[in-house]
This record gives structure tokens, sequence and C-alpha cells, in this order.
């Protein structure tokens, strides 16, 4: 008899059945189920489910099953009668269907999840109540929050709900900055991959929330950086989520926030469930963390060993530090940027400090080295150079992309050779659109609007005329009002590649205003 299968892996669990026997209840239940849909919403590893389907009596149409109607009653005493634990905002999704509607065609629409990143996205109800908490908990009314990685769109959820919120967004994937972008919400976007810098712009807030990648090291890393953007009484909102069958994955991660000195305000269990990631159920608990007065020395610490391995699969998660050795250093170069072989003699840099200021020096020729998985870096590597001659050595063989190309070319030529991409600065342009623009990029650490005013006063200043501050400024935020409190590198290749045009309007709005 079947039942005596189910008994025996329900008495297996033990007190732990708990999640089976909802399984079994919805099982029961009289609906149809596929395997993706029963794992998502009992929250219970897909291999786990798939010995509980061994073992009950089901019915089958197409991809979908359920225990037959007249065979329901068998199990009936070894269901769950009581419902799973009370989510602690469901009570609230009923007000905001507008809002779940919305985000459903948004997530729909938005771009495809990349396994590279570990992207797997999450229900619309599921950012739709993480914004409820967030509004539940805190005062969202002026509050600053951080996205730390966003392919869920979190920060569209809480601009549709707490429109008030301040709502910043740090991404390495550009399709999602674009994305975001295009729904005109108000959510400022800053590209960052944060194995190697936060931008600048992105601290200071008040909340910071992450459903970082589920190693220990992506936890960390992520946290980490979430705590470089808050202020020193803020909360970091965190998505996990282990297997039942893994504990001791589960005690590794939690082993590496407790190494951040932080608080455990709340778990809030199976609160976020996914489209994927069955073997974890589907689902993942959310934290919230406190930084105590020791969390941010932990945090610049672990920030200080930061490894680019922090995926489950990809060229990120077995990626090496040095460049080929098919691709010799340039006997020319006069600094090593990067990570390279102890023995060569020149000056050195790392990758993280290259980006967070400018260098001291001013070197002619720059060779750096791009670990495999940082590509989405090299127009910011380059940009942060102010070298004549800059080659990068890549992991892969090199390309010039085209929205390389589209956001730099006022600065550089490229050409690529093998695994290497050569970059040379271009001399100054004659034309005053250009060169303004080519002032912005080769101050790419300082504020864009910042050098954008200083050029346009310059060059008013060259055809006998005056421009204020005010009136500078007036034109840069008629032209590109997401140019405040930006830098170029942390602006995302689709505002480089719109930056050409926008300081062409100024340019020619100045010959009218002057």
């Amino acid at each position: 008899m079947e039942r005596d299968g189910v008994e025996r892996l329900l008495g297996a669990a033990g007190a732990d059945s708990r999640r089976l026997r909802h399984a079994l209840t919805l099982l029961c239940d009289g609906q149809w189920w596929t395997l993706a849909d029963l794992v998502r919403q009992s929250a219970t590893s897909r291999r786990t489910i798939e010995e509980l389907l061994r073992e009950v009596r089901l019915e089958r149409s197409g991809d979908r099953f359920r225990v037959p109607l007249t065979h329901s009653p068998d199990y009936q005493d070894l269901e769950a009668v009581a419902p799973p634990p009370a989510d602690p905002v469901a009570h609230l999704l009923a007000h905001y269907e507008p809002a779940l509607e919305r985000l459903g065609e948004l997530i729909a629409k938005a771009p495809r999840a990349r396994h590279t990143l570990d992207h797997v996205a999450a229900t619309p109800d599921t950012v739709l109540r993480r914004a409820l908490l967030l509004g539940t908990r805190f005062w969202l009314p002026g509050a600053r929050l951080l996205c730390v990685g966003d392919h869920d769109l979190t920060s569209l959820a809480v601009k549709l709900v707490h429109p008030e919120t301040d709502v910043t967004v740090v991404d390495v994937d550009e399709r999602i900055l674009a994305y975001i972008d295009e729904q005109d919400l108000g959510v400022r976007t800053r590209w960052a991959d944060l194995r190697l810098t936060l931008p600048p712009s992105a601290r200071d807030h008040d909340l910071a929330i992450t459903d970082p990648p589920y190693t220990p090291e992506g936890i960390s890393l992520f946290t980490a950086r979430a705590i470089e953007g808050l202020k020193d009484d803020g909360r970091v909102l965190l998505a996990y989520g282990a297997s039942e069958r893994t504990p001791a994955l589960a005690l590794k991660v939690q082993n590496s926030l407790s190494a951040l000195n932080l608080t455990f305000e709340a778990i809030y269990p199976d609160f976020n469930r996914y489209f994927g990631a069955e073997a974890i159920g589907s689902a993942a608990d959310l934290y919230i963390l406190r930084p105590t007065t020791k969390t941010r020395p932990a945090a610049a610490a672990r920030l200080d060993r930061a490894t680019t391995a922090i995926y489950t699969q990809g060229p990120q998660s077995i990626e090496s530090s040095r460049p080929a050795e098919a691709d010799p250093v340039p006997s020319e170069a006069d600094l090593l940027v990067g990570d390279w072989p102890k023995p060569l003699p020149q000056p050195r840099a790392k990758l993280t400090t290259w980006l967070s200021k400018p260098y001291a020096a001013n070197p002619d020729s720059v060779a750096i080295a791009v670990p495999a998985g940082l590509e989405s870096a090299v127009p910011r590597l380059l940009l942060a150079a102010r070298a004549s001659r800059v080659h990068l050595h890549l992991a892969q063989p090199a390309e010039v992309p085209a929205a390389l190309t589209a956001a730099l070319t006022a600065v550089y030529d490229c050409t690529a050779d093998g695994t290497v991409l050569h970059a040379v600065r271009r001399p100054h342009p004659p034309d005053p659109e250009t060169q303004v623009l080519r002032r912005i990029l080769d101050h790419a650490h300082a504020k864009l609007a910042n050098t954008w005013r200083e050029a346009l006063i310059a060059l008013a200043r060259t055809q006998g005329a005056t421009l204020t501050k005010n009136e500078a400024r007036a034109l840069i935020r008629q032209a590109a009002p997401w140019a405040e409190d930006i830098t170029p590198l942390e602006a995302s290749l689709h505002r480089l590649a719109d930056l050409p045009a926008q300081v062409a309007t100024t340019v020619h709005a100045l010959s009218t205003t002057t």
C-alpha cells in the first residue's frame, strides 16, 4: 500500500515532516500541480518532493499530477491540517492588486536571467511583499533605500508602493540598469561590480536590501557592500535560502554573517519564492540584520580580502586572476594594474584602487590584467586611466564591444589582438562639443555634473561670454537630469552612450543663453 511508504518517509523526517505533510495536503486538495509549483508552494527541495511523489498514488495530466480524489481519504490523518507559518504582510496583498499586476508585467518583460550571475527571478508577490514589509517595519517617507543588486526589481516594487522613498540600485548587469531606467519611476541606477567597488554616490543610506549569490563568499561580500552603503544606524535585509537537506551550508553562511558582527533582528522563514532554484525549494528566508559598533571594521576587513570567485557557476566561479601566459606584458608598460607575476619590475596598483581614486603618477603606458568574469569593468578601467596607451589583458579573446566604442570614441582608438585590447588616447578635439565631452571623460573619478559645469563655463569664456554656475547647472539638468551626483565610472553604458548628444545639446543651448 502506498500509505506505508509515505508513513516511513514522514517518520524518518520526524518533527521536520511539517513541510512534507504540507506538500501532501496540497496533493490531496484536488488541484493539479506541476513539480515546480509544488516545490515553490511547499518551500521544499525538489529532491525531497520527488521522494514523496514516489510513495503516493498519483494521477497525471501532461506534466501535472495530483492524488485522485477517491484516494485522498487514505492520507487524511497524515496531512498538515494547520496552515504554514503566517506571512507577516500577506494580509495586505489584497489592497495592492494593481501594483501586483504591474509587477507581474514588469518581471515578465525584464531581461532574461543570467546563470553566470546566479540570477533566479523572484515571483511578483515576493517583491511586492518585500516592499510591504519595508513599509510596515520602517518609516519610509524620505528614507534612503539601497538595492545591492536588483535582478528581482525590488526597487520598482518599492517605488510603486512607497513612491516617497529615495531608491538607488547598484548592479553589474547593464541590461537591468537600462530596464529600470526605462520605467521612469525615479529609481537611481549605478553600475558596480561589487568585487571591485561600491560607487561613491551609493553611501549614507538608511536601509539596504540584497538577494546575493548563495555562496558564503557571495553572501558576505554583498552584505559587506550593503554595510558600506549604510548609515551607522541602518539595516540590511538579506534573502538567503538553503535546502532543508544541507544545514551545514546554511551554518557556513550564517557564520560568515556573524563574522561581520551583525545582530539578527528577525528571520522570516521561506518569505521569498522564486521561479526556479528548486534545489532549495524555490524559497529563501528573509533576514533583517542590524550593524553594531564592530560591524564596519569587520566589513572593511572582509572587503580587503575580496575574492572574484563568488558565484556557483560560470567563469566567476573558476576564474584565474592571472593573465594568459601567451600575452606578455608590453616592455614599455610603466604601470601594472591588477594581479601580475611577482618578478615584474614595474610599479603596481590594485584594480580596486584604480577605480576608487586617480592614480597619483602620470604613466604613459599601462597594462591591466582583467580576470575572467570582470569584462563588464573594461570601459571603467579605461576611463580610470589617463595614460596615452592602455593594454587590457583579458582571459578570453578580446573584442571591441559596440557599447564601448559608442561611449569612449571621444577618448580612445581601440583595437583587439588575441586576448589583449589596445587603447590609444586620441588627441584633444577641436570642436566644442567633443571638447566638453572629453573633459568629462578625462576626469572619470570626479562628479560628472561638476566637470560638465566647469567645461561649459570655460567654453563660454573662450567665446567672450559669461555663464554662471547656476546657469550651467540648469542647462545640464535640462539635458541630462540623471547626471547629478554621479561619476562617469558609476554611469551605466546606456547613460554614457547618450552623453555625447546631451553634451551637444548644452553646448548649442550655450550659444543662445550667452
